[in-house]
C-alpha cells in the first residue's frame, strides 16, 4: 500500500512517515500543496493525507481541485485546525475523513486502515485468503492452514501485495513503486532478497509452492494445485 502525505511540518512529517513505513506502508511526502497535487494527480496512490495550511496551496484547494480532476483516492485532512466550520469545510471539500493535530498515531493509523477498507468496499474483519494461505490486515496475521507464520512489516505489505494480485504476474517495478519507495534503484536486488526471504517462510517446507518466479517477467502467487 502507498500513502502521499502532504506536510510541510518536517517533525510532524518524520514522525507519521516512520510510524506509517514501520506499519508496512510505502510513504511519499510533499512538502507543499502545488506538489502534493502533482504528485496525488500522477500516481494512484491508496490513501492521502492533507495538511490544511501549506505552502503555495491550501490543502482545501488542493483536495477541491483533486476532485474536480476525477480522483476518488481517499483522504484524511490532518491539521491543527480543528473547528467545526473547519471540519465541515474539509468534508465538503471531498475529504473522506478529518483528525485534528495533536493525535495518536494509533488513531491515525486506524483511520487509514478503514479508508482502505472502505475504499475496497470490505467489512471488518478484513482478510485475504488463497489456497491454504490467510492474511488478516486488520491484526497483521498470517497462516498456512493452522501454522502461524510471523512476518516482518515490509515482508507482510509484500505477501499482501502478492495475494490481493494473486494468479497475475507482477514485474519487479511494480512491486517496488506498491511496497517500497518509486525512487528505488531499479538494478538493486532489494526484492528478490526479499522474495527469497518470504519464499522461505510460507513456502519451505509444504508440498504447494505458492509464490513462483516468472522468469523475465517478476512474480506470482499461484498455487500448485490449480
Amino acid at each position: 500500500m502507498r500513502l502521499l502525505l502532504v506536510e510541510d511540518d518536517e517533525k510532524i512529517a518524520s514522525f507519521v512517515e516512520k510510524g506509517l513505513r514501520s506499519s508496512g506502508f510505502a510513504v511519499d511526502i510533499a512538502r507543499n500543496g502545488v506538489l502534493g497535487l502533482d504528485m496525488a494527480l500522477a500516481m494512484d496512490y491508496d490513501v492521502l493525507i492533507v495538511d490544511i495550511m501549506l505552502p503555495e496551496m491550501d490543502g482545501f484547494t488542493l483536495i477541491e481541485r483533486l476532485r474536480a480532476q476525477g480522483k476518488n483516492t481517499p483522504i484524511i485532512v490532518l491539521s491543527a485546525r480543528g473547528r467545526v466550520g473547519d471540519r465541515v469545510k474539509g468534508l465538503e471539500a471531498g475529504a473522506d475523513d478529518y483528525l485534528t493535530k495533536p493525535f495518536s498515531f494509533s488513531e491515525l493509523l486506524a483511520r487509514v486502515q478503514a479508508l482502505i477498507r472502505r475504499a475496497g468496499n470490505q467489512t471488518d474483519p478484513v482478510s485475504l485468503s488463497y489456497a491454504d494461505l490467510s492474511v488478516d490486515i486488520v491484526k497483521r496475521r498470517v497462516f498456512r492452514g493452522e501454522d502461524p507464520i510471523d512476518l516482518q512489516p515490509l515482508e507482510f505489505s509484500l505477501l499482501e501485495y502478492l495475494v490481493r494480485n494473486r494468479e497475475r504476474v507482477v514485474s519487479k517495478t511494480m512491486i517496488m513503486e506498491h511496497v517500497w519507495n518509486y525512487n528505488f534503484d531499479p538494478m538493486t536486488n532489494v526484492v528478490e532478497a526479499r522474495i527469497c526471504r518470504l519464499r522461505d517462510k510460507i513456502d519451505k517446507g509444504y508440498e504447494n509452492k505458492l509464490i513462483h518466479t516468472v522468469r523475465g517477467a517478476g512474480y506470482v502467487l499461484k498455487s500448485e494445485d490449480a
